[in-house]
């Protein structure tokens, strides 16, 4: 059995990120899934995009949560970036839709949009099918929470920061899985995971790391830009 390697927002390193070209590009560079970012709309529309401002991705001023899907769909990201111009915004239902015809697992992360936002969660995720494999991973844990829910069989994943105390994940029950940036790679973190039964997955993986030849049990996967610099593990089953 093999660390799974996921593609950060796609293959980011090759294709503008969360853009179909990157995702296909994921899927060609034999990526075992595609992580993403899901932001809600003023009209409570799920996008794949990664900022609240619209500024960097799209060069022009102003927030996702205060335009219209349509409004936003008249914008196109990478506009500044002569080798990635003018790719559309994709909704989550297309992206998912395209995942679930490709079985391409996807890790499904929650922006801070959908704070407060339950209904819709529920609305979302309450008759959604995706791909076997995926699972939703956020940074805020109530977020969490209502995916758990709404839907008990979906995995979750809690995106902690540095100073977060990994010796209560006991406290989430509806936390299934920990996702962190490769510099929480450490002892004390990864025996207080495996001792919660939490597998871990880490990002920020570029290939080089010294822990990728023999990474700790509790490890289940990687997310990286570029899935082809990244060593595949075989584990004993």
């Amino acid at each position: 059995m093999s660390i799974q390697v996921f593609a950060h927002r796609g293959a980011s390193l090759h294709a503008f990120e969360n853009t179909q070209k990157a995702f296909e590009t994921a899927f060609i560079h034999k990526a075992d899934g595609i992580e993403l970012d899901v932001q809600l709309t003023k009209d409570g529309q799920a996008v794949i995009f990664h900022d609240l401002d619209l500024r960097r991705l799209t060069g022009k001023a102003g927030r996702v949560d205060m335009i219209t899907l349509a409004e936003l769909q008249r914008r196109k990201v990478g506009k500044r970036f002569r080798r990635f111009f003018g790719a559309p915004i994709l909704t989550f239902h297309e992206v998912v839709a395209w995942a679930n015809a490709q079985q391409m697992p996807l890790n499904i992360e929650l922006k801070e949009t959908f704070v407060g936002q339950v209904e819709a969660v529920h609305h979302l995720f309450s008759s959604i099918t995706l791909p076997v494999g995926s699972h939703v991973s956020s940074f805020h844990i109530d977020v969490l929470a209502y995916v758990k829910h709404c839907r008990p069989d979906i995995e979750t994943a809690y995106l902690v920061k540095k100073a977060f105390d990994w010796q209560s994940l006991p406290a989430y029950p509806f936390v299934d899985a920990v996702h962190a940036h490769k510099r929480l790679y450490k002892r004390q973190n990864l025996e207080a995971a495996a001792a919660a039964k939490k597998p871990c997955r880490f990002y920020g993986i570029v290939g080089n790391e010294s822990f990728l030849q023999a990474p700790h049990d509790i490890v289940i996967g990687w997310i990286a830009d570029d899935v082809t610099a990244v060593p595949r593990i075989q584990r004993q089953t």
